[in-house]
Formats: C-alpha cells, structure tokens, sequence
C-alpha cells in the first residue's frame, strides 16, 4: 500500500510541475492587485475569454491524480483528531493523525500518548516547550493546591 501511495504522489508531483502559476488578472500591471488566483469576470475581459496570449486560468484539467488527492506528502491519509475517543477506528498502516488547533495542551498530551501506543504517526506533534510549559503548569496548581490545604488547616 505504501508503495502505491509513493508512486501515486511521484506522479502528483510531475504533474504539478506541468502546471502554470494561476495569477489574478493584471496583477503583473497594477501594485495594487495582488497575485492571488481571482476569477476574471469583466464582460470584456481577455483571461475569461481564454484569449491566446495570455495567462492560463484554472480548470478541472489541471486537477491531480484521483488517486492522490487528500493524501499527504509522506503516503499517508490525514485525519483530523479533536479528543483520545477519536484514535479508535483510525489504522496505523495507512492513516496519520492531525491534532486539531482548537485543541488544549492538556488533551493534546493525552492524544499524543494513546497515538504513541497504537503506533500512530502525528503530523503535528508536540513541540518540547509544550510539554515543559504544561508540566511547569501542572506543578504550580499542585503547589498551589498544597498551600490552599496548609491555611485550611491553620484556620482550624
């Protein structure tokens, strides 16, 4: 299977090389246009009417191989995990995982450990400072937890 997806995006990666850069309609002429892709659509306008000379406009030609699309660079199918319950149904041979950026570090860690025991790749792990900033975290709740429990006892 990996192999196949390997050959798959070698060719989704000549075929992109064939591809033109989309470009929005005289935005080499005005400092005010930017480059991103915008469809033309002026009544007179040259890039709507595909007139020869000038910028090739997108369409369903240039689309990659069906085989191809939604897989990432590395032969892998994405899929999006917002909590632990989510890494039940995914399988390690063919998918990766993508921790949702709405997701917390605390939750983020307890997915990072239960991907790591099912042998799951992450796409975007856990930095370091992440993980030190959430265990400096949790040591100044626990003191703080102790010292609330040491004036309990004082008042007593």
């Amino acid at each position: 299977m990996r192999r196949q997806n390997e050959r798959i995006i070698k060719e989704r990666q000549r075929i992109k090389k064939k591809k033109p850069k989309f470009r929005a309609e005289e935005s080499w002429r005005y400092k005010r246009v930017k480059e991103n892709w915008r469809k033309a659509r002026g009544i007179d306008s040259k890039m709507r009417r595909k007139v020869k000379g000038w910028p090739r406009s997108p369409s369903i030609g240039y689309r990659g191989p069906k085989d191809a699309r939604y897989l990432h660079p590395s032969g892998f199918v994405e899929v999006r995990v917002y909590n632990a319950d989510d890494l039940e149904d995914i399988d390690p041979k063919t998918h990766a995982i993508r921790i949702a950026h709405t997701v917390g570090a605390k939750k983020r860690i307890e997915i990072s450990a239960r991907a790591e025991e099912k042998g799951l790749r992450i796409l975007n792990p856990l930095r370091r400072e992440e993980v030190v900033e959430e265990e400096e975290g949790e040591e100044v709740e626990e003191a703080a937890e102790h010292e609330e429990g040491e004036k309990g006892e004082e008042g007593s």
